[in-house]
């Protein structure tokens, strides 16, 4: 289990670690997270079982996800004294996470008194019925000894601008325990039920302190092991139920009890395998680098959406309320490529997502004008797709006011990243149906947005894209970024290519569509801006491309010399007077994120020059930098930074050292989007996989102490094994492949057929 599972034996300690530990060890199944926090810990403890798609506002606070109560609260006392891990009687603890199938444990030695008690549990979110959560628990007491179980929901929720369930109700049908409430601002039902198997005791029911409780009295004799069952269900009204949400979830429980833990986790486990053929990556050699790589792919599988949900995933995934639980910019760029290419159903519900906010955009183009047309995709999307990112956003911790910042007005790339990777399905799988659902209505309306925001300079006559933040956020109100100009460029001439694509394929559909948007006399406008839009080239002596207009004029300083200027360590460095601004100083990959996102495009000697130009201009204060540095130094031969970065990008989360606050703002929890890097470094980098030109080919580029590096991959409706060495690259394809297809192995051409395994050898490539 060395590389399939993360431990520690720390338990209580300080909050931050407490709040550290509870990202690091959270499970979850697409529907809910719960976080990684003990079976006793409360609401102080930061225990949150957060919600995928269901949202609510308190007063003027921001909008954020929910957090239902909680389902697995147990709590332990023996002979009077309740045991806690946050007390000094516990002497021997360890809780683990098993990558395996997403399962969390426990095991915590306490002494009480002249007695020692040992209390195991075991929890899992089930992969098979999203709705229901599931743990085993057990107490051994060395000697005999009186004990009180008290376990049930507990609804002291911990909400970051809360409380999101104000009046809870509090009952026991039959053997069921149900707590349910409603929402403020939309009044949706949450409702949390509970089933007990349990084969000792006497069983009393309590409502106290916000709990909804079974108490448990018994007297345990010495050496013996005493262990039940608990199911809990979560039920919204966002649920396709038919039965209100407190029977839907008792329902649940109660289907969950008959069936047992073993069925249920047996079934849990058969859907994890498959998720694990699907995308598992290898690396041997590098015990480190595969851990964390393993780890990465874990928390993308966990938090994949529901299928049919066409929910996404948010910016801290399900790991907590932050960042208003708002789906980014990072979805479609960072975690996407990792569902394209392993399991392209999941890859599906976050395209829907876009498909279903879509109106959202349109309103947002509208409100934030003037004259914006089409579809502005919201900075900070949550169920309907209008912006809940506010115009001060960040707050500064030395006078404690608000900042404005323009992440919402003026990050305007997000359109186009969305629009392209809804094209990008369609080239890599061949599936053209996105499109007609939906998918090339939002890439009309990214094209019509773009054109609409764009300026023409009659004396240059060109277009340009002007007054916008790139991904460097510290620079605000820029013209030109190239980043920016680059990615509306592209949308222009993905939605010129939809529309061939139709037309040629699907003509009636694209007469309707294009009838509806009243938009076939704007394609001409789409043309024209794809051949004169204005994108930053790279300087004919230097080969470094302008991150934009004015760049090269801001003063020259290091991150290094800027971060000793700081007066408090969690001042924001950017907005109208951060100390950034003025300087060179960049807070993320920007034009080398643009090299990235359009590899084939800047030859080997342009995007060297230009991270050898940014890079140490750059702070890296995004956990979405490092993998685009570590990426592009792969594709000019520095594999040895790529590999530094590489870790860097995997154990963000496992290392827990991430900044928890920009400005005054908390903004701890998980990065998924830092998580879908690691694989792309891994797989597009090191493994040198590309499908961006129509054809798939593999350039590998392998670490000298990787002896192995194997991973699936799907392409074009088909799977494939690939296995590279230093020596030989590998290719399975199953019998269940559909087709023969071309591959380019560095630089050879050759025949992959279905039910076949050929080898390529290797020179000197990999060395």
């Amino acid at each position: 289990m060395k590389l399939w599972e993360i431990s520690t034996s720390e338990c209580g300690g300080d909050a931050e670690g407490i709040m550290r530990r509870g990202n690091i060890f959270q499970i979850a199944n697409g529907y809910m997270g719960y976080r990684g926090t003990l079976d006793e810990f409360g609401s102080e403890q930061l225990v949150g079982i957060t919600l995928a798609g269901i949202f609510d506002r308190v007063g003027d606070a921001w909008r954020e996800p929910v957090n239902a109560p909680n389902g697995g609260y147990t709590s332990v006392t023996i002979d009077g004294v309740e045991l806690s891990a946050l007390s000094e009687t516990d002497v021997e603890h360890t809780q683990s996470l098993n990558f395996a199938n997403a399962a969390f444990q426990r095991e915590t030695r306490f002494l009480s008194g002249d007695k020692a008690v040992t209390l195991k549990s075991s929890r899992f979110l089930s992969a098979d019925t999203p709705n229901l959560g599931v743990i085993r628990f057990s107490i051994r007491c060395d000697a005999a000894t009186e004990v009180m179980i008290r376990t049930g929901i507990d609804g002291d929720i911990w909400d970051l601008n809360g409380p999101h369930l104000p009046k809870l109700a509090y009952e026991k049908r039959g053997d069921v325990l149900v707590t349910y409430g409603s929402t403020h601002e939309s009044s949706k039902g949450v409702a949390v039920a509970e089933a007990l198997e349990c084969g000792f005791g006497e069983d009393a029911h309590e409502i106290c302190e916000q709990k909804n409780l079974r108490v448990i009295h018994f007297s345990a004799k010495a050496g013996k092991t005493y262990s039940f069952d608990k199911y809990f269900a979560v039920v919204t009204d966002n649920d396709a139920f038919e039965t209100p949400v407190d029977q839907a979830a008792i329902d649940i429980v109660e289907r969950a009890k008959v069936r047992g833990y073993m069925a249920c986790l047996a079934k849990h486990d058969d859907v994890w395998a498959g998720k694990w053929a699907e995308s598992d990556v290898v690396i041997e050699g590098d015990d480190e680098a595969q851990l964390a790589l393993r780890y990465s792919i874990l928390q993308l599988l966990m938090v994949a959406p529901v299928k049919s949900s066409s929910n996404s995933i948010p910016a801290r995934a399900l790991s907590g309320q932050v960042y208003k639980g708002a789906i980014f910019w990072d979805t479609e760029l960072f975690m996407y490529p990792f569902f394209l290419h392993t399991n392209p159903e999941v890859a599906v519900e976050l395209l829907r997502y876009r498909i279903r906010t879509l109106d959202g955009a349109r309103r947002k183009a509208m409100t934030e004008g003037p004259g914006y047309r089409g579809a502005f995709y919201a900075w900070e999307s949550q169920e309907t797709g209008d912006d809940a990112c506010s115009y001060f956003n960040v707050g500064d911790p030395i006078t404690g006011r608000d900042l404005r910042t323009h992440f919402r007005d003026k990050q305007v790339h997000i359109s186009g990243d969305v629009a392209i990777a809804m094209w990008k399905y369609f080239l890599h799988t061949g599936d053209d149906s996105l499109l007609l659902e939906g998918g090339a209505e939002v890439i009309l309306e990214c094209a019509r947005f773009y054109f609409s925001y764009a300026y023409f300079k009659k004396d240059k006559a060109r277009y340009e894209i002007l007054d916008v933040i790139g991904p460097d956020e510290y620079h605000e109100r820029v013209n030109n970024n190239a980043f920016t100009s680059q990615v509306a460029r592209e949308t222009f001439v993905v939605a010129l290519a939809a529309v061939e694509h139709l037309r040629l394929k699907h003509p009636s559909q694209l007469d309707v569509l294009l009838e509806r948007l009243e938009i076939a006399r704007e394609l001409i406008d789409f043309a024209e801006a794809a051949e004169l839009l204005y994108v930053p080239e790279p300087d004919a002596e230097t080969g470094v491309i302008e991150q934009f207009e004015g760049y090269f004029k801001l003063k020259m300083t290091t991150p290094a010399e800027l971060k000793e200027r700081l007066v408090h360590p969690n001042e924001y460095l950017g907005a109208g007077q951060g100390l950034a601004v003025p300087t060179q100083v960049i807070k993320q990959a920007d034009v080398v994120m643009m090299l990235n996102l359009f590899k084939n495009r800047y030859s080997a000697a342009i995007k060297r020059a230009n991270w050898e130009y940014y890079e140490p201009r750059t702070e890296h204060g995004s956990s979405l930098s490092a993998c685009a540095y570590a990426m592009v130094a792969l594709e000019f031969g520095n594999l040895d930074f790529a590999y530094r970065y590489f870790l860097k990008t995997a154990k963000i989360d496992l290392e827990a050292k991430s900044k928890l606050y920009a400005g005054t703002i908390f903004i701890g929890g998980s990065h998924p989007a830092a998580n879908g890097g690691a694989w792309m470094t891994a797989v597009f980098g090191f493994g040198g996989v590309n499908a961006e030109d129509g054809r798939l080919s593999i350039h590998p580029r392998l670490y000298e102490k990787w002896n192995r590096l194997q991973f699936p991959l799907n392409y074009q409706g088909d799977r494939f094994v690939i296995t590279i060495t230093h020596e030989v690259v590998t290719i399975t394809a199953p019998s269940t492949n559909s087709r023969t297809h071309l591959v380019n192995v560095a630089g050879d051409v050759v025949q992959c057929e279905a039910d076949a395994t050929l080898s390529v050898p290797l020179v000197s490539l990999c060395k």
